[in-house]
């Protein structure tokens, strides 16, 4: 069984993976200070909790875009489960399409991962967006070649950089405004929630129509990440939803070197 871990800016996600599928997956803070040995007590008594026992784990699969996390999960994998990490991107794990940018080496792992996995699900011209720390569109070619994108302020970081400058505004919850389709705010809540909810969905759907029209060709869009299923409610400019998109791309990249 392979251990995928997804190491953000903001958030880990380790889940078990097999021939079936992700069986379970859990979510930690991301803290480079986090030692394995603290991993490894956090992980083995949920590993438990759903079942499994750590000698299950045959594999690790790392990608990350934090570099100080990266030696202290490599420790995890090989003193608690037996094994050198296989790092995204690196011999013998490489990414296995084409990176058609200027500068491969500085796209984010988690962005190239997303196109594996997109491209798997949902062939044909794509546009995913990844909703995380920072919120990046990405466009996959018909062919799974990874072309290039945007990269923009996360809605949470939005929301902190807005509170932290501006002393008298109070920290609200992201959600749409009170009314679900009123913009107009008569309370500085309610202003506040418009600015950052409807003024996020206009960005949105504005990069998304300006990347449409520099492909020139028909994309779907695909979405993921923590708030993916929040804005589909209120956009239609999402044509589908994969809340494990990441996991299901290091899934895909394993399988196919297990098959080599």
């Amino acid at each position: 069984m392979l251990l995928a871990i997804d190491a953000g800016n903001t958030n880990l996600v380790f889940a078990l993976i097999d021939g079936g599928g992700i069986r379970t997956r859990w979510r930690i803070a991301t803290d480079p200070r986090r030692t394995a040995d603290e991993y490894a007590v956090w992980l083995h008594q949920l590993i438990e909790l759903e079942g499994f026992k750590r000698t299950d784990v045959t594999a690790v699969l790392i990608s990350t875009v934090v570099p100080r996390a990266l030696h202290n999960l490599q420790v995890l994998a090989s003193k608690y489960f037996k094994v050198d990490a296989l790092i995204a991107g690196r011999p013998p794990l490489d990414w296995g399409i084409e990176l058609d940018v200027v500068a491969p080496a500085t796209v984010g792992s988690d962005r190239v991962v997303n196109a594996i996995a997109a491209h798997a699900a949902h062939p044909g011209e794509l546009i995913v967006v990844d909703f995380g720390t920072a919120t990046t569109f990405d466009w996959v070619d018909g062919d799974g070649a990874y072309k290039g994108g945007i990269i923009a302020p996360g809605i949470n970081l939005s929301l902190d950089a807005l509170v932290s400058a501006a002393a008298k505004l109070p920290r609200i919850a992201i959600e749409a405004p009170a009314g679900n389709m009123t913009v107009i705010g008569r309370t500085t809540e309610d202003q506040m929630q418009s600015g950052i909810f409807w003024g996020y969905i206009a960005m949105i759907e504005g990069l998304v129509e300006r990347m449409k029209r520099e492909i020139g060709r028909p994309a779907r869009v695909i979405s993921t990440g923590g708030l993916a299923m929040l804005f589909d409610q209120h956009t239609s400019v999402f044509d589908a939803i994969e809340p494990d998109l990441t996991l299901q791309g290091l899934g895909l990249m394993y399988a196919r070197l297990a098959a080599e």
